[in-house]
């Protein structure tokens, strides 16, 4: 793979690595509700973009109602996905544009390197929002942050 396809596969590692952790912090008890929604949303989300990048129709809502099995098994599927997206592609195709309609209905057209950037980033915020609930309600959060992730050898 080239360095700018490996950057992407790095980060979607990491993505998949802090996702996996935030949903074990789930576990166990009741958690606030506000987390399992945001934690769905994540699958949701980044089953969306997968699909607009696939340019086929996506299987889950942006924000679907989920229990924990159907979490995990969500956040396996793209885990598993993200790779073999990512293997399909050249470094000229970072560049190339994906036509889609947002939640809105408003038509738009991103880069794909910007795409997966935006899965990465967007899944960091909603797992800050989970932090930040689960700390509200008592919990001890997941540690996420990329630079533990790193340091740890945890995503190579």
């Amino acid at each position: 793979m080239s360095p700018e396809l490996d950057h992407y596969a790095r980060l979607l590692r990491y993505d998949a690595w802090a996702n996996a952790e935030t949903l074990e912090s789930l576990r166990g008890g009741e958690p606030p509700a506000k987390a399992i929604r945001w934690m769905g949303h994540i699958v949701g989300s980044g089953a969306l973009w997968l699909a607009r990048l696939r340019q086929e129709p996506p299987e889950l809502a942006v924000w679907p109602d989920l229990d924990a099995d159907q979490r995990a098994a969500g956040l396996a599927r793209l885990a598993d996905s993200w790779p073999r997206y990512l293997g399909a592609l050249s470094p000229a195709d970072l560049e190339a544009s994906v036509g889609y309609r947002n939640s809105l209905g408003e038509e738009w057209t991103s880069e794909i390197g910007d795409i997966l950037m935006h899965v990465v980033m967007h899944g960091a915020y909603h797992r800050a929002q989970i932090a930040a609930a689960l700390r509200e309600s008592g919990r001890e959060p997941a540690y996420t942050d990329f630079i533990h992730a790193v340091r740890r050898r945890l995503v190579e």
